[in-house]
């Protein structure tokens, strides 16, 4: 006998693949960040947009707790591919900037934003140093598609901006297990609150790297050579639930365990491959939690208190496009290229709305603030396309600071490197050749025992399907 079937059970999932199949795509083809879509929509569908209307509550997302879980994997895979595009040769290659002006740039303004939060509206300790952390980070997600969109990502400017967000990715996992820490123990002093969760939180990590040593290259080496797709795409799901599981018992969150993971992967040649195989999990859950973001979103706070809302949007693009910019003519930048550079990384991001959340839930950072700072978050995001639209409009500096600039602002991407389509006989010639000509390259194969034979032989070799575009371009095609 045939079940019957109640729509409201699949009413969230439909109105999410609608909004992942029509409105980003739209957004996309307006040239505006599908992030930007996806947070638009929230608002648009949420409780407290449509969701408000009788007559529209059967095509709105009247509870965001339905989704809130699975969104939050988002996150998760989020900082798996972080983990997986750091490497120790990109961070060499802009140490200077990265580790100097990316730290500066992120201790400084929260710290700038704690004191303001302290003084003039009387918080505690503990939700001024959350809120300043949260609030010193900038959007990743819509900065460098926008950056490299407009062909400004390898320009002096879109060189400094990667820098100072390559620094804040790496800062994403203590900050979250700083607000772990502090939520739970919100009635003790910060430093016996991050003593207490030590013991377990090493533990934790320990267990994840040593044992991601151990088996995560054995582990991809069996699934390859197995040369299934849906095997691979599987033990990928499978290493970032786990890491993410063990992190979460030792009161982490799933998002640190996932980032070591991503680290861990990247060292090995199976890194280029499982990039691809998580992108479109990783596009699709974070666009989910930027709808549940978007969706939790009260607007009419804004009409309720429109000064209030919108001055701490514009005070905040404000206080960090001055710090950025004067920290950024500090390190030696000409003064264009630090207001360039400024410009776009002064809005608030996305990992803003996690740390609030989080704080908010665990009771570190009062409710109502926390909900007025994320809708301002929000609009200070909006405005990133066109404040990045205003710093290309602004003097270029001259090829004379340019050429000086080159040592201390390496392009991102080794330029001129070839890409080997297979590593047999003839892709080992064709290997010793470039190296004898001094040329850089790299090798895709999809022979698991060749590829642990090159490695050992320290060839820069990774397992990969080379008629996937996406893995050419992953590969810098």
């Amino acid at each position: 006998m045939p079940h019957s079937i109640a729509l409201d059970d699949y009413k969230s999932a439909l109105i999410f693949l609608m909004t992942a199949g029509v409105i980003a795509p739209l957004f996309r083809r307006l040239k505006i960040s599908p992030v930007i879509g996806y947070l638009v929509a929230g608002m648009a569908l949420g409780p407290f947009g449509l969701g408000r209307l009788s007559w529209a509550r059967s095509v709105s997302l009247p509870d965001v707790n339905e989704i809130a879980q699975l969104a939050e994997f988002g996150v998760v895979f989020l900082l798996f591919t972080i983990g997986l595009e750091l490497s120790l040769e990109r961070l060499k290659r802009m140490r200077k900037l990265v580790f100097g002006l990316g730290a500066l740039q992120v201790f400084v303004t929260a710290t700038m934003i704690a004191t303001v939060a302290i003084f003039l509206f009387g918080l505690s300790t503990k939700a001024a140093a959350v809120i300043g952390s949260a609030l010193a980070l900038s959007s990743t997600a819509i900065v460098i598609p926008v950056l490299a969109e407009r062909r400004r990502l390898n320009t002096a400017a879109g060189r400094a901006t990667f820098s100072v967000l390559l620094f804040q990715d790496l800062m994403i996992a203590p900050l979250l297990f700083m607000v772990t820490a502090l939520g739970g123990h919100s009635t003790e002093s910060l430093g016996i609150g991050l003593l207490r969760t030590l013991i377990p939180a090493i533990a934790g990590i320990v267990i994840i790297v040593v044992a991601g040593r151990l088996v995560l290259r054995p582990l991809f080496h069996m699934v390859a050579a197995s040369r299934s797709t849906e095997f691979f795409v599987a033990a990928c799901l499978l290493v970032v639930v786990v890491t993410g599981l063990i992190s979460a018992m030792a009161g982490l969150g799933m998002e640190l365990g996932a980032f070591i993971a991503g680290l861990l992967l990247a060292e090995t040649e199976y890194r280029r491959e499982v990039e691809v195989t998580i992108e479109p999990f990783k596009g699709l859950l974070l666009g989910l939690f930027f709808v549940s973001t978007g969706a939790g979103l009260d607007l009419t706070r804004i009409v309720a208190a429109p000064w209030a809302t919108l001055g701490v949007a514009i005070g905040l693009i404000g206080l960090k496009f001055a710090i950025a910019s004067l920290l950024g003519r500090s390190m030696g930048l000409p003064g264009a290229v630090a207001r360039k550079m400024a410009l776009v990384i002064g809005p608030g991001g996305e990992f803003a709305f996690v740390m609030l959340s989080a704080a908010s839930l665990s009771q570190v950072v009062p409710g109502d603030i926390a909900a007025h700072l994320m809708i301002a978050v929000t609009l200070t995001m909006l405005a990133i396309p066109p404040l990045a639209s205003i710093s290309a409009r602004l003097p270029r500096p001259t090829q004379e600071a340019e050429a000086q600039l080159a040592e201390l602002l390496p392009p991102v991407d080794t330029t001129g490197q070839v890409i080997l389509i297979g590593y047999g006989r003839v892709g080992q010639l064709v290997g010793a050749m470039l190296t004898r000509h001094k040329i850089p390259y790299i090798a895709l194969d999809g022979d698991p025992a060749l590829l642990r034979r090159q490695r050992e032989n320290g060839k820069l070799i990774y397992f990969g399907d080379a008629t996937r575009i996406d893995l050419l371009r992953r590969s810098g095609l």
